[in-house]
């Protein structure tokens, strides 16, 4: 499907809204684009999107009089503010907020900066929207989602760096927990796939966090990406 086709086919589509909801924000340069993220968002079972800005700027000038969203799509090239600095910006006043990058650039460095910065995805633009809504339900629960081109970018690196000096920091199990978020697995994906319970991920994602010193799921990819664990 081409991005065009893909933003223009939601026009027709009944609103629906049902149970509680998911919010949503959008940080999107290009109307088209915003507008019909928005639209279709906002006609999902379960979601909502009624803060959608074309500049960090304006996004960040909305919040000082609107509840935060969940999750929020961010583009990378915006007029103003870059999107990987926005995302420092809102990490630091809401951390609870999930931030998605949804953008065209796909090179090791964006994905870098933006992980480090605070993202919990990373999408590209001809993701289709239905896999849009399933990243943002993913991110909500606690995942880390993001697209398959990008997520193999990710392991490669990941792969390819040199092992530190010294002992393993983790063990096999610990470092088979940090490959699945890097992949965007949640807690309960993690859980399947290794036939143990979700408290059992958490007591290993604690131990993790504990020997790392650190406080974050980002902070752990962050981690991975520079090749320290």
């Amino acid at each position: 499907m081409s991005v065009s086709h893909q933003y223009g086919m939601y026009n027709d589509l009944p609103p629906v809204y049902i149970g509680t909801m998911i919010s949503v924000g959008i940080v999107e340069d290009d109307r088209v684009v915003r507008e019909a993220i928005s639209e279709y968002c906002s006609r999902q079972s379960g979601m909502v999107c009624d803060l959608a800005e074309e500049s960090a700027e304006a996004f960040l000038a909305r919040l000082n009089d609107h509840p935060p969203p969940d999750v929020v799509l961010m583009d990378i090239g915006l007029p103003g503010l870059s999107g990987i600095h926005a995302i420092r910006l809102i990490k630091e006043r809401y951390p609870q907020v999930n931030i998605i990058m949804l953008t065209v650039y796909m090179d090791s460095r964006k994905v870098f900066d933006s992980l480090c910065a605070g993202a919990s995805g990373y999408l590209l633009k001809t993701t289709p929207f239905s896999e849009i809504k399933e990243a943002i339900e993913v991110v909500h629960a606690g995942g880390a989602p993001m697209s398959p081109q990008i997520a193999r970018r990710v392991i490669e690196r990941l792969q390819q760096k040199p092992k530190p000096a010294g002992e393993e920091i983790l063990t096999p199990r610990e470092r088979e927990i940090v490959l699945g978020l890097v992949e965007g697995a949640s807690y309960k994906m993690l859980a399947g796939r290794l036939n143990v319970t979700v408290e059992t991920i958490r007591t290993h994602i604690k131990n993790i966090y504990s020997k790392l010193h650190i406080h974050s799921k980002a902070e752990v990819i962050s981690k991975s990406l520079k090749g320290e664990i």
